[in-house]
């Protein structure tokens, strides 16, 4: 399960139950295999000014990736995309993706808002 730069999680070392990280850990690997971008999720607290911690956690990504960085905390959301997957998922539909997880987030529900995302984008950028 890729959950960003940081490495991988467990249950007990954040905000998801093992029912909750199978759940995000199923739509990264759809999204990545519907659409041939690698994609990786990051929960937890940002350095400011947040978007410049994002796109550096990106830095250790590929040019297929696509980035969703979360610090609920901070009530920040960012979504990363490199030059290559870039060309297939616009601003346009990342900031469709992005408000439709905020609504989910501002009802509680942080997996579901990730998973919703995720299935956004990989259908924003299509198959292969």
């Amino acid at each position: 399960m890729q959950h960003g730069p940081q490495g991988e999680l467990g249950a007990g070392d954040g905000p998801f139950t093992t029912r909750q990280l199978t759940r995000i850990d199923e739509a990264l690997t759809l999204s990545s295999r519907e659409t041939g971008l690698t994609y990786s999720v990051y929960v937890g607290e940002f350095k400011a000014p947040t978007r410049a911690h994002a796109e550096a956690l990106f830095e250790k990504l590929t040019d297929s990736s696509v980035l969703v960085a979360v610090s609920p905390g901070q009530r920040a959301l960012h979504i990363v995309t490199g030059p290559d997957s870039a060309k297939r998922l616009p601003n346009r539909a990342c900031a469709l993706a992005a408000l439709a997880m905020r609504a989910s987030f501002a009802n509680g529900d942080l997996t579901g808002g990730i998973v919703t995302g995720l299935r956004m984008l990989a259908d924003s950028a299509g198959n292969r």
